[in-house]
């Protein structure tokens, strides 16, 4: 028999470490699931797979007075580790190996049951609380032991986040484009910041937060007077009209070209020049602020889509209804119908402008990936990515049930590139999200 005992991580010292006895007859199977015989605390290592590793006795070795174990990769998204050295396949195990699920996941030690005296052999399991009476100062006041997790493990950064625009809501009541302004902005950072936790690379934030000006910049510049030209008085894009005096398919064709095809290749042409100029840097700051794969191009459009939706909410579609409102009805109710829109407007961006560039980001990024085929796979992106897009301008024409259709269609879309991105990211063992099973 042997004795699987967890170490402590960093230094601190955390509540619950496991110890287990291994069973001549039972696997172990380690993991975030709940039936699994080790479950790893999801809070605490997200980068643990449901069902991460499992060490067996090996029937090879039953006789053998030695520990005869051998550990097994269960097909984990961030690897298992022995030793220090990723494992492949399975290993035998022995006597003070270390075991660690992903690189900076849990780590455990294998020790002999002889070492162990306290425990007798007949028990399948051991409390990881060794001490369940005492109590510590760490227990009394458990900041003392956790306080330097919580920015990496308890969202300490969105909660304070969360605060400052709290408090700053309360100082603008009373001044309706500051008040509006702030829930936009703490909206859009929510649904981005769940996007970026999905995709689960680390990016500069001052990387996107430029990204997302690189956008506003161009879209308050000539740029966006030419490439209206070009798509909506050249190209058969023009939206100007009313949606019922034309039908769906026509409506269609000019949403595609005049909102999808236009809209798209704006929104992405940050993405294209952090293409470019991380070509033009060592590699150490291509990976910061260039592309190299298509999760930091999905990072980086998303985020260009976020400065897309803020001005267009908040620089255009608010101030009309507000206006309008006000004349019919007065200031009070205009601001109130400001507010509705600008929420639902910003708080859809995960199934639309986020999903629609996201999706493109992808494909930017495979190309950079695989440039081999670079020019189809950016026309198949672009082309699918602005269909997408005028399906959903066109599709309120036919019923608001085709709205929630098309809307759960373009942000599966993303979540199934984001997936996929994961999943060939070349820095994937160095990803913090996990691979869902």
């Amino acid at each position: 028999m042997a004795f699987l005992r967890q170490l402590s991580k960093n230094g601190i010292a955390e509540e619950g470490l496991l110890e287990r006895l291994l069973l001549d007859t039972k696997e172990i199977v380690l993991g975030r699931d709940s039936k699994n015989q080790v479950v790893i605390d999801s809070k605490l290592y997200g980068m643990v797979s449901r069902r991460h590793a499992a060490i067996r006795r090996d029937r090879g070795m039953r006789n053998s007075k030695s520990v005869s174990w051998v550990i097994e990769d269960l097909n984990s998204a961030n690897g298992t580790y022995l030793n220090g050295q990723k494992l492949q396949g399975w290993e035998r195990l022995k006597e003070g190996d270390r075991i660690a699920l992903g690189q900076n996941g849990p780590e455990f030690v294998i020790e002999e049951l002889n070492n162990k005296p306290n425990y007798p052999a007949s028990l399948p399991t051991v409390s990881s609380n060794l001490e369940k009476d005492s109590l510590s100062l760490t227990q009394l006041f458990p900041i003392i032991s956790t306080g330097r997790q919580l920015g990496q493990k308890a969202y300490l950064y969105p909660a304070i986040f969360t605060i400052v625009c709290v408090v700053l809501m309360f100082m603008t009541i009373g001044d309706a484009q500051a008040f509006n302004f702030l829930t936009a902005v703490y909206i859009s950072v929510a649904a981005y910041y769940f996007i970026y936790q999905l995709c689960g690379k680390h990016k500069p934030w001052w990387v996107l937060l430029g990204s997302g000006f690189f956008t506003v910049i161009i879209l308050s510049s000539p740029i966006l007077n030419l490439f209206i030209l070009i798509f909506r008085d050249i190209l058969p894009g023009n939206i100007l009209i009313e949606p019922d005096e034309v039908g769906f398919l026509n409506l269609l064709v000019r949403m595609f070209f005049g909102a999808g095809l236009m809209e798209e290749l704006l929104k992405a042409l940050p993405v294209f020049a952090a293409l470019f100029l991380g070509r033009l840097l060592p590699y150490r700051w291509r990976q910061k602020i260039g592309v190299i794969e298509p999760l930091d191009a999905i990072l980086l459009a998303t985020a260009s889509a976020v400065g897309f939706t803020l001005l267009e909410t908040l620089g255009q579609y608010v101030p009309i209804v507000v206006h309008n409102a006000s004349i019919q009805a007065g200031e009070n109710v205009a601001q109130l119908q400001g507010l509705q829109l600008l929420i639902p407007r910003v708080l859809g961006m995960v199934c639309g402008h986020m999903a629609y560039s996201g999706y493109f980001g992808y494909f930017i990024g495979l190309s950079a990936l695989r440039g081999r085929n670079s020019f189809l796979i950016l026309g198949i992106g672009y082309l699918t990515s602005a269909f997408i897009h005028a399906l959903w301008n066109a599709a309120g024409v036919l019923s608001v049930v085709m709205l929630v259709i098309v809307g759960a269609l373009s942000y599966a879309f993303l979540a199934a590139a984001i997936l996929k991105a994961r999943a060939i990211s070349p820095t994937r063992e160095k990803n913090f999200a996990t691979r869902l099973k």
